[in-house]
């Protein structure tokens, strides 16, 4: 047995302990990661339905093939659709995606930027010293003000004409993809 009296007990830390800000973004962080780079669940399920589809024609005496003229190719009509589809994915899909992510990534580092300047700017205000003139302290309080409806506005015209931006994309992502989902519904 240790000779401290606290031996076992964890400090508290402020960044990393539960219900804090800190510790709810990073989970967030955490969560979306995750979801857009993660895959491997939906690789899984279509193993598994690629693998069930082809074990359920297996013929114990004839072999995977066994009856395969009485099924008129059947299994041979569905690999070339797969193999059509996981090219055009490869070759369309995929570059798309790539380039969305892309896009979203560029856009969410700008936001970051401005973000990070933001708290720059608030981190040197906090280690000015106050000064006791009442006048001197209402005329910058005024002046930040004015600054902060600059500031404001001209964030307002930048997130208008993102969503401007971001809403056309989707309407074309969309318009493609109805297109290929209507030329993939005639097979």
């Amino acid at each position: 047995m240790s000779g401290s009296p606290l031996h076992g007990i964890k400090k508290w830390d402020p960044l990393t302990s539960p219900g804090t800000s800190t510790h709810m973004i990073i989970k967030d962080l955490g969560e979306i990661h995750s979801r857009l780079l993660d895959h491997r669940p939906v690789i899984q399920g279509e193993t598994r339905y690629f693998v069930k589809e082809f074990e359920q024609y297996k013929v114990p005496h004839m072999g995977l093939w066994g009856q395969q003229e009485k099924r008129g190719f059947r299994e041979m009509r569905v690999l070339e659709n797969v193999k059509r589809l996981t090219s055009e994915a490869n070759d369309k899909t995929l570059p798309r995606c790539k380039e969305a992510m892309q896009g979203g990534l560029d856009q969410a580092l700008q936001t970051l930027k401005v973000a990070n300047r933001t708290l720059g700017r608030l981190q040197q205000r906090q280690h000015q010293p106050p000064t006791n003139d009442p006048q001197a302290s209402e005329d910058r309080l005024r002046a930040r003000c004015d600054e902060l409806v600059k500031e404001q506005e001209q964030w307002q015209v930048a997130v208008d004409e993102e969503h401007k931006k971001a809403m056309e994309r989707l309407r074309e992502q969309y318009a493609r993809m109805e297109k290929e989902l209507a030329k993939s519904a005639s097979f």
